[in-house]
């Protein structure tokens, strides 16, 4: 018998390599230079980062953009954003200019910021390639963000940024200038005849520059806008979206070749999920109100301070004596998030549940509440700490309430007519506000819809804490945690700072 060789390839077959093998065949990996501050992200990262880096990364990154997007949605001016979002930008995606050190782009600080930046964009871009929803939203967020740094960049970096891009941008001639010279001073808004004589202008298609031309504030002729050189600002974002868009079509045309990496996979997704509602995590100095009397017999006092969703929980176990596995979960570990204690939510429960027995409480309920607060049951590690306080974003996406249940959100989970009784029984009666979040709830945006109800409710104590200056701007970060919006609540009504004053406070019954 003879034996074929299964190494040699047949001459009359195409030796075809996987397109994998090809792509990676020779990958290099180098360390990237970032002699700007601004980036348009053309070149993807190459070098190799820790997957704690990945996530931590892309994490800092979305709270940015997430707030961004809310503060369009709540229309702030670009001043009002600018002031909201620089110091968060500081604490979580420092990005500074090469005159901010005097070893300028070779400053080993400005190179890990500036690293940072172009690796949690690129991580983003994966998360947020899968649907057009997703990546219409996240070129419109990340062109305001980089609107917002190339603002405030310094003047002759910003210039030599512009430079580095070799735009293809037309220079208007001299003739032509003077040719139209009436028609540029007619239809460019502030614009002096010196301006138009020693200025620059370029000559580009108008669907490059579609904000200037809705604002009637160039000239068009031809098909062709005449941009003078101080709206350059515009023909660079406009270039920027150009190219964010068709890396975020590349982008999800490669997508399936991630489905074989079960460590990045989950991560995306839960990265994509947090762009609805970004998650928050609530460490316990963040939910702590020093002094403050929170006690069994308290909640129905307290239950004024807490989101719609709590509130909603607290009616109904009120009217009914009883909520359901979920509802009890929910509430449990939100109470045990503004300090109750674990005796004294054993307290509230036997005390809620009055149509039962002790006997009966004992048996099917004592134990997860007790679960829930760590005291039983887990792993070592967790054992002494248990359940941390669902965020805003659990509440939206896991375990949606069925027929007799009352866990969730009741903006996403009600339907318009329930959800406005409701807010009426609150005492939220303001037909805008109750206009704006009918409005928030069909686009989905049904954290944006419970921050309306609260900047309403608190309307006085909000104008107070900004005119007196007591309170900081991150203080008035958009609130995606319910426990976030009892201590924001409970501080404003009750005239203490944001962290607590470091004094005790007392509490209206």
């Amino acid at each position: 018998m003879i034996r074929q060789n299964t190494d040699r390839i047949d001459p009359k077959r195409r030796n075809v390599i996987s397109h994998k093998k090809r792509q990676f065949a020779d990958a290099t990996y180098k360390q990237q230079e970032y002699p700007h501050r601004l980036s348009f992200y053309d070149v993807p990262p190459t070098a190799e980062i820790t997957l704690e880096q990945f996530e931590q990364w892309a994490i800092d990154r979305l709270r940015i953009l997430a707030e961004l997007e809310a503060c369009s949605f709540r229309n702030k001016t670009p001043a009002e954003t600018a002031a909201h979002i620089t110091p968060l930008l500081q604490k979580h995606l420092p990005l500074y200019s090469n005159t901010s050190s005097s070893l300028g782009s070779r400053d080993e600080k400005l190179k890990l910021e500036r690293r940072k930046d172009h690796y949690s964009h690129f991580i983003l871009r994966l998360a947020f390639s899968s649907t057009e929803d997703l990546r219409r939203r996240f070129a419109r967020i990340e062109g305001a963000l980089f609107r917002l740094r190339f603002q405030t960049d310094d003047a002759r970096e910003r210039q030599a940024f512009i430079e580095s891009l070799d735009f293809n941008w037309e220079v208007v001639p001299e003739d032509e200038k003077r040719e139209l010279g009436p028609h540029l001073l007619n239809a460019t808004p502030g614009l002096r005849r010196q301006e138009l004589e020693e200025g620059g202008w370029f000559k580009v298609d108008w669907e490059m520059v579609p904000e200037l031309v809705e604002s009637r504030r160039v000239f068009v002729k031809k098909g062709k806008a005449y941009v003078p050189a101080r709206e350059q600002m515009s023909m660079v974002l406009a270039e920027f979206s150009v190219r964010l868009d068709k890396g975020l079509e590349l982008t999800s045309r490669a997508l399936p070749r991630l489905d074989e990496d079960d460590r990045l996979t989950p991560i995306l997704a839960h990265l994509s999920k947090n762009f609805a509602t970004p998650d928050s995590t609530l460490a316990d100095a963040d939910s702590a109100l020093p002094g403050a009397p929170i006690t069994a017999a308290s909640v129905d006092a307290l239950a004024q301070h807490f989101p719609l969703c709590m509130r909603n929980l607290h009616t109904t176990l009120r009217a009914n004596s009883h909520l359901k596995h979920f509802g009890r979960l929910q509430y449990t570990l939100f109470l045990k998030g503004i300090g109750l204690s674990l005796e004294d939510c054993l307290l509230f429960w036997r005390r809620s549940f009055r149509l039962i027995t002790d006997d009966t409480f004992n048996k099917e309920y004592r134990y997860n509440v007790r679960h829930a607060y760590g005291d039983v049951g887990g792993d070592a590690l967790r054992r002494g700490r248990g359940y941390s306080p669902f965020s805003c974003q659990k509440i939206l996406t896991e375990h949606p309430p069925g027929s007799g249940e009352s866990h969730g959100c009741p903006y996403r989970h009600f339907s318009v007519d329930n959800l406005t009784a409701l807010l009426q029984t609150t005492g939220v009666n303001d037909r805008d506000v109750l206009r704006g979040v009918k409005e928030d709830v069909e686009k989905k945006r049904f954290h944006i819809a419970c921050n309306r109800v609260f900047e309403w409710a608190h309307r006085g104590e909000l104008k107070r804490v900004k005119e007196d200056g007591s309170w900081a701007a991150a203080d008035s970060d958009v609130i995606v945690h319910p426990n976030t919006y009892f201590k924001r609540s409970y501080l404003l009504r009750n005239g203490a700072g944001a962290g607590g004053g470091g004094k005790e406070v007392e509490m209206e019954m």
